[in-house]
């Protein structure tokens, strides 16, 4: 077989059935068929060609086969396809669906080889103006949707992951709150689940290490622009620092507060076991009081829920501070909607796999975290944009696994290339949904 995957021998034979012959033709096969959907929701919001505009070259040669704008398609829409790696692109620069995709020369000839792909990630990327450029594209690219969409308010969920690391890479270390040796990347989401901002740091760093270079550049984006901004996050994020800046936003916010002796006897009338047999069902309460801390500037709204589970001898007590004027059931409502964050990030590492930061440099696996996290956004984004109402709860696995990997047999005539594309997981309606969908999103032409 030639590199291209066109066979040069006769078909293959089955014993079980004399009849079955199999041809192997990898050029004019492709097992992502589906991704062409997404490279017209991309050239629709100018995701991806805009990325490239901003990417500083740092090829110096003159013979440059593939644009930046197409190396950022491969490792863009490779990630999408659950093709993690680098070395991936030995097969994927002939598969017919990613030279498409890639564009350019790509399409009649072959996209980047994994040696080029694996300087463009390791070595042009991860020059600082380029890390910087990626840092700020997730950001760039959710203007471009609530540009077609524009938002009444946005609430930011901020937590942290964690990524397991082997072997000796710069910036590893032991997390003991993991229990593994990783790095330890911290997130901000908002509401629809994109990834507003996402930030590598070293394993062993606290939770809300860096919180500030991370969450600054996301309120500037919407200072001005959104009237109502909100902001959760975990205990990790307590601290009065954080409570201070929020507040000088005019951001509303709920963080769940660590507990303590104080906190604890102004609810101590919720802690005491009910009177009577035990319940059948959980039994909540809720209470709201003042409440200053040493360290803190002023006095502040703390909200508290008391949960009495059945079979269990002690109750569950958790404390939230807020600057909403809700009452105590609305802010426990409103903070336990952060658990989609938690839900975002497990579909992150499922379907993105961006926990795969294999590279040797720390500056090397920032990058690839940064392009996990533009095909997180794509791939969400058809998600949130362009689904009919039937495929609605379909995870970003459900979408990778039934309408990325569409098998599709490529025919070339004199003025068309046309995939053949089986109609199995997304019938031929339903692909026509889409594609209308993501047409409606087209901004008209302009007036002549």
């Amino acid at each position: 077989m030639d590199p291209t995957g066109e066979s040069k021998r006769e078909a293959l034979r089955l014993n079980f059935d004399r009849r079955l012959l199999l041809q192997l033709r990898g050029s004019v096969i492709t097992s992502d068929g589906g991704l062409l959907a997404y490279r017209e929701l991309d050239d629709v919001l100018g995701l991806t060609a805009s990325g490239g505009e901003r990417l500083a070259e740092a090829r110096t040669g003159k013979n440059r086969r593939h644009l930046l704008v197409g190396l950022l398609r491969q490792s863009v829409f490779g990630r999408l396809a659950g093709y993690e790696d680098v070395n991936d692109a030995e097969r994927l620069c002939h598969d017919p669906a990613m030279r498409w995709v890639v564009g350019g020369r790509a399409i009649t000839g072959c996209a980047a080889s994994a040696s080029q792909m694996g300087r463009f990630e390791t070595e042009w990327l991860a020059r600082p103006e380029n890390l910087a450029a990626l840092a700020d594209l997730s950001g760039q690219w959710i203007d471009k949707v609530h540009h077609q969409r524009p938002p009444k308010l946005i609430v930011l969920d901020m937590d942290s992951s964690e990524s397991p690391t082997y072997g000796e890479q710069e910036g590893s270390a032991y997390n003991g709150h993991f229990d593994c040796t990783c790095y330890h990347p911290l997130f901000v989401f908002n509401q629809l689940g994109d990834v507003e901002r996402c930030a590598l740091r070293p394993g062993n760093v606290h939770s809300a290490d860096g919180w500030r270079a991370v969450l600054e550049p996301v309120i500037a984006r919407y200072r001005g622009s959104v009237k109502r901004l909100y902001f959760r996050g975990d205990a990790a994020f307590g601290n009065p620092e954080m409570y201070e800046y929020l507040e000088a936003e005019g951001i509303g916010y709920a963080i769940r507060l660590p507990a303590n002796r104080v906190l604890q006897d102004r609810i101590g009338y919720l802690l005491k076991r009910p009177v009577g047999r035990p319940p059948h069902e959980v039994r909540r309460y809720f209470a709201s009081f003042s409440y200053r801390a040493q360290s803190w500037n002023k006095s502040r709204h703390v909200v508290a829920k008391v949960e009495w589970h059945p079979g269990e001898l002690y109750p569950r007590v958790g404390f939230i501070i807020t600057n909403l004027p809700r009452s105590a059931e609305g802010i426990i409502a409103f903070y336990n909607r952060r658990g989609t964050c938690e839900q975002y990030i497990k579909e992150g590492k499922n379907a993105i796999k961006w926990t795969r930061l294999s590279c040797r440099s720390f500056a090397a696996n920032a990058v690839r975290l940064q392009l996990h996290a533009l095909a997180y956004n794509l791939g969400n984004f058809m998600r949130t944009l362009a689904m009919p109402k039937t495929a609605e709860p379909w995870s970003l696995t459900s979408l990778r696994e039934k309408l990325i990997k569409i098998g599709a047999k490529v025919v070339s005539h004199g003025r068309y290339v046309t995939f053949q594309m089986a109609e199995v997981a997304v019938p031929r309606q339903m692909f026509q949904e889409i594609l209308s969908l993501i047409t409606q999103l087209r901004a008209p032409p302009a007036p002549a």
